[in-house]
């Protein structure tokens, strides 16, 4: 039934169908225009976590802006004049760019021990480093030793200073509804925020002979990611075709072999991304590799194809072209129709990992797949047909060579394979045992890119990178009596709540907090209303402030710098306050879920709080939530995966035993990849989660070609040694070069500036060659042992 449509439909209509895939290309060409790059924040972080939605709802409260960091380390002393010139010169070129609100340097740091006035007037009348007549020496030891500053704006050493960028806010404007226009205002921010990164590192630029200057900030991370995103598509596309050209010209030694399964994968390709641009799925950092991986899988499609062609014609020498094709169509359909569904099997399970990027690079591979399957049995048998001469004699022998050997080693030496294999079984289930998630955001970037040299300055020198926060949440209605006196002779009866919310109370759990959280070994610095306390006590000779003073005083200080120094801090109509630390995130020896636990634990246990009265929430926690439902994620693609094409093999098959000889290897060399992972301690990530399922759903179409080859033959043959030498002669050579066609595809991904893509590279691509060395031993002797198709 299939080949009487097939040959009424594709193989008596090749004009036809050419026309239809030439029309397809360019309707699917023409969407891909509106094929998008995402590199946001939200592309690393667990779909729906009500972490996020709380951390949002706190930015928002605390007027959190975004904003960027440079970390400035000037030639000369950085007091000097000319440095503090070049720095004032430096500050008005940044602040002149028209998307900037405000620069804050350490020449902007009030000074509020430079003259003998009181508190009040010191606040409202505060002097700075460039400010006439300042005693700059004086001064800068003030900004070194400030319980707030320093670490913040300032490192230890006073070398090195860091520059903050507060960026203008851009809403979606009110008129902009639909989700189309949202969409497009989006995509508008994203251009317009690579223009504001080529800006400032063009002014950045003309001050690198004065100091040494680094731009750090989740814009400039997020614009540099995209950069990374569009170079690896280019960089795996060309590298993977490039190869793949090579391979064909190797195995068959005719131009027609190459463009015609070249041609398969060029028509997949933008066909795909056509589909991506109409249905709006963005590509991210973990799925900018997908171009390479279509390229792979459909050539292997095109390979096994191709062969059994070949094999066909030299076989059968006086049939026809198009019976030939026919013959190819028949016996390879529901083999690869398999191997695509078991693939399929491996990129839908990643929907499990509630991570949204590898959702979406699970659902973006399994509409890949249908489409590189579409095309091969449309577009190969039609262009075959366009050819005269399509014979070519493929060299065989130098394939089979390693695959013969492979062949007698299954034969001869199956207790060895068999002992290998058990205790590679035992290495992988101790190294699976060493896995752990632990990792550093810091390392998923090469060492000289500007990400990781920025992140890791801010790290060591200006207090840590990662935010954390911690909120404490106070009564709303507070009825602690204030008895303090009130030394600023103003009226009691003043209406002014802010006056009365600061009472001893507050202030206490504010400052246990604060300095529990100081004195962990991981983190860097802390800031929160007890930091300025802490200045405030010092400029009033270090007497404590009352309650009711420091009512007053916040009345008192100058609106501008409220909203810098103290309203980040304390929500007086929330009756919270807010405690913003930052984590060393480079720092060895971190391990971050037991730091948020031993917070969570320490707060209601050492310092007293009951559990509804803080919560933590912050980068720190969100990226704890993504490195925890890793573990999760393995668990549950792996099962699915395993089970799912158990199943496959059994509807294929419908052998029990065979089902299970079957996926035997391939689960070996997933397991052994997890092992060698674990082992040399490498933790697992959003991209090393996704080797396991990708390489069996991969790996386990050779032994779905090898097995359906082999039953085919059996039935001819009727011995499972003849069969088996067949088999790896033939089956086994196409095996052999799809194999090395993907091991050597994958290795592009080491070109990538993304550590995860590197290891995904790395590691899919040796856990590639072991499923294809497994095929050819552990799954023939299997074969010859358990005998599925009787005991001949």
């Amino acid at each position: 039934m299939f080949s009487h449509f097939y040959q009424k439909n594709i193989i008596e209509k090749p004009k036809i169908i050419f026309v239809i895939l030439l029309l397809g290309l360019a309707s699917f060409g023409f969407f891909s225009k509106d094929f998008k790059l995402d590199a946001s924040s939200e592309t690393l972080l667990i779909e729906g976590d009500p972490d996020l939605k709380y951390l949002r709802e706190i930015s928002k409260r605390y007027n959190s802006k975004e904003f960027l960091i440079l970390t400035y380390t000037p030639n000369e002393d950085i007091i000097s004049e000319n440095s503090i010139n070049n720095l004032l010169s430096l500050k008005y070129k940044i602040q002149s760019l028209d998307w900037v609100h405000s620069v804050i340097t350490i020449l902007d740091i009030p000074l509020l021990n430079s003259t003998d006035e009181t508190l009040t007037k010191r606040l409202q009348n505060f002097s700075t480093l460039k400010s006439d007549g300042i005693d700059k020496v004086k001064g800068f030891d003030e900004i070194l030793n400030s319980p707030v500053f320093r670490n913040f704006v300032i490192s230890e050493d006073g070398r090195t200073s860091g520059i903050i960028v507060n960026i203008k806010k851009n809403e979606i404007p009110k008129e902009i509804k639909t989700k189309k226009e949202v969409e497009i205002y989006k995509e508008n921010l994203k251009k317009k925020n690579h223009k504001n990164i080529i800006e400032i590192r063009e002014v950045i630029k003309s001050y690198n002979k004065v100091a040494k200057i680094h731009l750090g900030g989740i814009p400039m991370i997020a614009d540099d990611m995209m950069s990374f995103i569009k170079n690896d598509i280019v960089v795996f596309g060309i590298g993977v075709l490039a190869f793949i050209v090579a391979t064909l010209w190797f195995v068959f030694k005719k131009i027609v072999w190459v463009v015609v399964p070249i041609s398969s994968c060029f028509f997949s390709v933008v066909i795909m991304m056509g589909l991506l641009g109409l249905l709006g799925w963005k590509v991210t950092v973990i799925s900018s590799n997908f171009i390479a991986l279509m390229l792979i899988l459909t050539m292997a499609m095109n390979i096994h194809m191709s062969t059994r062609f070949l094999q066909l014609k030299k076989e059968k020498p006086n049939l026809g072209k198009k019976e030939i094709v026919l013959q190819t169509t028949s016996k390879m359909f529901w083999p690869i129709l398999y191997t695509v569904l078991t693939t399929i099997c491996a990129f839908i399970s990643l929907i499990f990992s509630e991570i949204k990027p590898i959702i979406d690079f699970g659902w973006m591979m399994t509409l890949g797949l249908i489409v590189s399957f579409t095309v091969t049995f449309s577009l190969l048998p039609t262009l075959i047909s366009f050819v005269p001469d399509v014979s070519v004699n493929i060299n065989e022998n130098r394939n089979s060579v390693f695959t013969n050997i492979l062949g007698q080693l299954s034969i001869n030496n199956k207790n060895l394979i068999f002992i290998i294999s058990i205790a590679i079984f035992f290495i992988s289930i101790f190294g699976i045992s060493r896995l752990e998630v632990e990792n550093s955001f810091i390392n998923y970037f090469s060492k000289n890119t500007e990400i990781y040299k920025g992140m890791k300055l801010i790290d060591e020198k200006l207090g840590g990178t990662t935010p954390l926060e911690v909120i404490i949440k106070f009564p709303k209605k507070d009825t602690e009596t204030v008895d303090d006196e009130d030394e600023w002779g103003e009226s009691e009866t003043e209406d002014d709540e802010s006056k009365y919310w600061f009472t001893k109370d507050k202030i206490d759990k504010i400052d246990k907090v604060h300095n529990y959280l100081d004195s962990l070994p991981h983190v860097g610095k802390v800031l929160s209303f007890s930091s300025i306390i802490q200045v405030a006590t010092s400029l009033n000779d270090n007497k404590p402030l009352g309650s009711l003073e420091m009512g007053v005083l916040y009345s008192k200080i100058p609106e501008t710098i409220r909203k810098e120094i103290v309203d980040p801090y304390i929500s007086i109509a929330d009756s919270e306050a807010r405690i913003n630390l930052r984590i060393k995130d480079s720092q060895d020896g971190l391990r971050r879920n037991e730091l948020i636990n031993q917070i969570n634990y320490d707060l209601e246990n050492k310092i007293g709080l009951k559990k509804e009265e803080f919560r933590l929430t912050g980068v720190l926690i969100l990226f704890n939530n993504l490195l925890q439902s890793l573990f999760k994620s393995q668990i549950l693609t792996l099962g699915f995966v395993m089970v799912g094409i158990f199943v496959m093999f059994f509807i294929l098959f419908k052998n029990i035993k065979l089902s299970l000889i079957g996926v035997v290897p391939n689960f070996i060399a997933a397991f052994f990849i997890l092992g060698i992972i674990g082992i040399v301690e490498i933790p697992l990530d959003m991209m090393t989660i996704t080797i396991a399922a990708i390489t069996i759903g991969i790996a386990v179409d050779n032994s779905i070609h090898y097995i359906y080859r082999f039953k085919e033959e059996y039935k001819i043959i009727n011995n499972y040694k003849l069969t088996l030498k067949k088999c790896h002669s033939t089956v086994g050579v196409a095996i052999l070069n799809t194999s090395i066609t993907i091991v050597f595809g994958f290795s592009i991904l080491i070109l990538s500036n993304f550590i995860p893509t590197i290891y995904f590279g790395i590691f899919t691509g040796i856990a590639m060659l072991l499923a294809m060395i497994s095929v050819l031993t552990l799954l023939p002797a299997l074969l010859l042992v358990f005998k599925p198709f009787g005991n001949k």
